[in-house]
């Protein structure tokens, strides 16, 4: 795998730069390349503008971000402005891209993302990851990163980080996979495992499903509730614009919140999880429909023929969702609340009893519930994003390695 030689360290994006000139400097890099990331493409009057700066200044930084390949020249802005045009900035379609990774229980995948946002290349193998040691898996992942890295260096790209979203516990600012049930993994050091020479980021599937929703998402709030959801169910709390982690970076473990206390057994130790009402595989059985590769495809087209079975296990599914929901909401008071991952494509049938418990049980006004745009692509790319916001937060740190 080629890039730029320097350490492996977690890469989270929004980490504050020191309070000097070197930090201001670094800084105002950063406000650059987001300015025109957001808004571009921009002349070097315009990016001053926009951030308060003098035109001589910003165009001391641009020269900077240009001669690093963050930026690049478009020629002259559109015709019909007044006075002399300026040259359209824009971020660089090559140079650094994102690479992200997903283990899912039945399924690895990788991309990588420029930092105009768009995927340049992708890899997914599907099959059982479910009591398969760490090992092999990464060493399968390893594979499709390898791909991925040689596809996007073919388009003039390099890797600026990697970051992987897995369906389970990580430590805080560790690439530790404390546990994931649904995996039957334990203390599972994937820094160990994966390749170094690239800054990597572990986190929960759930986790990153949300900042994609944050930055991706058409009006979605800084105040959201994000669920989501392949064979269990996690969720992840966004509070103005950053996530809620909790002390340990355990928070968000909706699928183990209990919706029935003495209900059936869970792989997380407890009983009545909602998962065991709620996940893919309960549905499924309850259902009796049996697993297949188009698993939510399968249960929408079902729903839609009128299939009772499937209907009646969405409505049920739905309703253990909004029980579970009703505790987080009257907790946390979020501005809405939306549905991804798997549940994303069976919103039709599971929304009606979610959107009336929390109509039934919620303290204060109803909480509003939409649904992702992005359904179970959503934690792959808010991986691969991760890593370029962490660019586009420091573009000095990847000058330097570059």
């Amino acid at each position: 795998m080629t890039a730029p030689p320097h350490e492996a360290h977690p890469a989270r994006p929004g980490r504050p730069l020191p309070d000097t000139q070197q930090g201001m400097r670094r800084r105002n890099l950063a406000r650059v390349m987001h300015t025109v990331s957001a808004e571009g493409p921009l002349s070097r009057a315009a990016v001053a503008s926009r951030i308060g700066l003098t035109r001589a200044a910003v165009s001391t930084l641009v020269d900077e971000l240009i001669r690093s390949g963050l930026l690049e020249e478009l020629g002259p802005e559109r015709p019909g402005r007044v006075g002399r045009p300026g040259s359209a900035l824009a971020v660089s379609a090559n140079g650094p891209a994102g690479l992200g990774a997903e283990v899912g229980v039945d399924h690895l995948a990788v991309c990588a993302v420029d930092l105009r946002g768009r995927v340049r290349s992708r890899a997914v193998r599907y099959g059982s990851n479910r009591g398969r040691s760490p090992e092999p898996v990464i060493e399968q992942l390893t594979g499709l990163v390898r791909q991925v890295v040689a596809e996007a260096e073919d388009e003039g790209l390099w890797p600026a980080g990697l970051a992987v979203a897995v369906p389970g516990l990580v430590a805080r600012n560790a690439r530790t996979v404390v546990r994931a049930p649904n995996l039957d993994w334990h203390d599972a050091d994937l820094g160990a495992l994966l390749p170094a020479g690239l800054p990597l980021t572990v986190d929960n599937e759930a986790n990153f499903g949300a900042l994609a929703e944050l930055w991706l998402g058409d009006g979605t709030p800084r105040d959201f509730l994000h669920v989501s959801a392949e064979i269990g169910i996690g969720a992840a709390v966004v509070v103005d614009g950053q996530l809620l982690r909790g002390t340990r970076g355990f928070a968000g473990e909706l699928g183990h919140v209990p919706v029935h206390p003495d209900g059936p057994q869970c792989a997380c130790g407890g009983r009545g999880c909602l998962e065991q009402y709620a996940g893919e595989k309960a549905v499924l059985r309850a259902a009796g429909v049996e697993p297949g590769e188009d698993r939510v495809g399968l249960l929408a087209g079902r729903a839609e023929e009128g299939d009772e079975a499937v209907v009646r296990a969405l409505h049920e599914a739905g309703t253990a969702l909004g029980i579970a929901l009703t505790g987080a909401v009257n907790l946390l008071d979020p501005e809405g609340v939306v549905l991804g991952g798997a549940l994303a494509g069976l919103a039709p049938w599971l929304l009606p009893p979610l959107r009336a418990e929390l109509a039934r049980r919620t303290a204060g006004p109803v909480c509003p519930v939409s649904v992702s745009g992005l359904g179970p692509q959503g934690p792959l790319l808010g991986a691969a994003h991760s890593v370029v916001r962490a660019v586009l937060d420091d573009p000095a740190a990847v000058a330097e390695r570059a």
